[in-house]
């Protein structure tokens, strides 16, 4: 005789969409706090970069070729733009470059294992070059191979550093992204873009509250439109020479449709849809060596991939096509 069969006993949907909501914010809200942290209006805030070192001929820290090495994740874009001025100035001889990578499991940055360095892990060279530091290890840096330390890391200083401090190393010197003539306007473009753009698509996502979310996305859109609408008229931001101002923009740019579009909820427009912006942004990708330093399929696998509270599920959309880069920008 079969034993009796009792119904399974089951949680009302609605207890379980209550409590897995409750669940699932509460976590989101740890995670996110320890991922970015905001101000009281849920604004996140970006901390500053502690090692401000310069590289000069009179100072402890002189130009030399093969003695720094840029240290690099392909998928920041503050560390993109370094690769690309190092590129543009032809510095890939002079100022090596080491590699790490986005550990998901462990949160921080480690070295690509063949590279046989000291350090398995970015904190861990951060703890040689300050023992007992505390702050973030973030790239990129500059690293100097003689007194085993962080010269600097931060990337608006590093961009300045590698357009002039290695001339006497650059197989293009004669490249000046950042002349004397330009340097005000260059510093104006320089904070805008940083506020609105570069970093505001960063406080569209990690955005802790609506109001604090759609503040900076209304900015950031904004910002856009006026700079397409600059771009009518002349060829780069501050006239016909490409300058570190678009160099800052253009990291910004070429993440955006793949990543910054759907996983940060900048959403309003994509980059291919403004008339100017995107030939743009085409224009500088296609510039001797820039496409090398651009690697969108890492870009797209570390940011979804890595930015667990932002996507749990861990799966990357399909994304645009990147044969787009390359289609003729018509700006000459």
């Amino acid at each position: 005789m079969a034993p009796p069969r009792f119904p399974k006993a089951s949680l009302p949907p609605g207890l379980i969409v209550r409590t897995g909501r409750t669940v699932w914010k509460t976590l989101w809200q740890v995670m996110m706090s320890r991922l970015a942290p905001t101000d009281k209006a849920g604004s996140y805030v970006r901390p500053e970069s502690q090692f401000r070192q310069r590289i000069d001929a009179d100072g402890a820290y002189p130009a030399a070729a093969d003695r720094y090495r840029l240290i690099v994740g392909l998928g920041c874009p503050w560390a993109h733009r370094t690769l690309v001025v190092r590129a543009l100035k032809g510095l890939e001889h002079a100022v090596p470059i080491w590699r790490v990578n986005p550990s998901a499991d462990e949160g921080f940055w480690v070295f690509e294992p063949e590279q046989a360095l000291a350090w398995r892990s970015l904190p861990d060279l951060y703890q040689t070059a300050q023992p007992g530091y505390t702050g973030r290890s973030t790239v990129p840096l500059l690293w100097d191979t003689q007194s085993r330390t962080v010269v600097n890391n931060e990337s608006a200083d590093m961009i300045e550093i590698l357009n002039g401090a290695f001339n006497a190393f650059a197989q293009r010197p004669g490249i000046d992204l950042y002349p004397a003539t330009l340097k005000t306007a260059i510093d104006e473009w320089g904070d805008r873009i940083y506020h609105a753009v570069n970093n505001g698509v960063y406080r569209c996502g990690f955005a802790r509250t609506q109001a604090a979310y759609e503040d900076a996305g209304t900015l950031l859109f904004d910002t856009l439109d006026q700079i397409d609408q600059r771009l009518a008229n002349q060829r780069y931001l501050c006239g016909d020479s490409l300058t570190l101002a678009d160099v800052r923009l253009f990291t910004t740019l070429f993440r955006f449709d793949g990543v910054y579009h759907g996983l940060f909820k900048c959403d309003r427009r994509h980059i291919r849809d403004f008339e100017h912006l995107w030939p743009y942004a085409r224009d500088i990708y296609q510039q001797p060596g820039v496409a090398a330093t651009c690697d969108l399929e890492t870009v797209r696998r570390e940011y979804y991939g890595n930015l667990f509270p932002l996507n749990p599920g861990g799966l990357i959309p399909l994304g645009p096509d990147p044969a787009l880069w390359e289609v003729p920008h018509g700006r000459g």
